[in-house]
């Protein structure tokens, strides 16, 4: 029985027309229509099963989850992602960073990388100054480096931390980059403002950020302000004491500031018989082996 809604030798023309040899039986003409379709399709299948097998086995990454997140990379040719991978290899991220990385953000993968990413690893070694062999420790502590515009944010926060005095001894490195994702307007200056808030002078808060480049990260809300108030109402410290270890704000206030201070008060002493940097800088260990030998101390000083 014919499958085809009309018989075969009265095949419509524009079936008939895909046939480039008119002599030949409109027979032929219809299967290689049929033919050519499912062969295109197989095609596409093949191309894209390429595509989730680069994505799996030579890029490290999820592929359901990649595609999830970037719709676009279903259309994209498999030679652009190839593309990405060699640019990424090319400035020294290994296989295992390039994973992470565009795990974290499959956007990567559908970018021209003449546009998006070779510009930053440009800027990163022409204008920042970071060594080749540090562009990796760049992009990996800090990925979102190569999604930010070069012009529109990169170069801006660059210029404005040289002016801060980011520059010499305390110029940008692989660790500090992180600084450069940041808007000036709209993170680094309330951050600047708010800890002269408490007293201290511009100078002074700057030799503190410079010491401590970190700070620019932390937020006000969640970081600054309730380890203000918790040196200040629960320990009943200077706040002075920040100016000598503005490290203060890298410590956990639940994980580590809160539990040191409790085992410091219940064993007798006050906040003032360790300062900040001797209560929270060393380890555990060594914290318990500190307060054992105060405690030994205050009961035979001779000890």
């Amino acid at each position: 029985m014919n499958a085809f809604p009309f018989p075969l030798h009265t095949a419509p023309k524009f079936l008939q027309s895909l046939n480039p040899n008119p002599s030949s039986s409109p027979h032929r003409s219809l299967f290689a229509a049929v033919g050519f379709a499912s062969t295109s399709s197989g095609d596409a299948g093949l191309r894209f099963r390429e595509k989730l097998l680069f994505l799996e086995r030579d890029l490290g990454v999820d592929s359901s989850r990649v595609l999830s997140l970037n719709p676009d990379l279903r259309s994209a040719p498999l030679s652009s992602l190839r593309s990405v991978s060699s640019l990424l290899a090319s400035f020294g991220l290994l296989p295992s960073d390039s994973a992470r990385l565009l795990s974290l953000h499959p956007c990567l993968l559908t970018a021209d990388p003449e546009t998006s990413i070779l510009p930053v690893f440009r800027f990163l070694l022409q204008q920042v100054g970071i060594p080749f062999a540090d562009l990796r420790l760049s992009a990996s502590r800090c990925p979102r480096l190569l999604l930010s515009s070069v012009p529109d944010l990169l170069l801006p926060s660059f210029t404005y931390l040289r002016r801060l005095g980011f520059v010499g001894a305390h110029r940008i490195t692989a660790r500090t980059t992180v600084l450069l994702i940041s808007d000036a307007e709209q993170t680094f200056i309330p951050k600047l403002d708010f800890l002269q808030s408490l007293g201290f002078s511009y100078r002074e808060t700057v030799k503190m950020i410079l010491r401590s480049p970190s700070l620019l990260t932390y937020s006000i809300d969640k970081n600054f302000r309730p380890k203000v108030e918790f040196l200040i109402a629960e320990m009943g410290r200077e706040i002075l004491e920040m100016k000598e270890f503005p490290q203060y704000f890298a410590f956990s206030l639940e994980g580590r500031i809160k539990p040191r201070h409790k085992m410091l008060v219940e064993r007798g002493f006050d906040a003032s018989s360790l300062s900040l940097k001797e209560m929270l800088r060393v380890s555990d260990g060594e914290f318990q082996e500190r307060l054992l030998d105060m405690r030994l101390r205050s009961i035979d000083p001779r000890l």
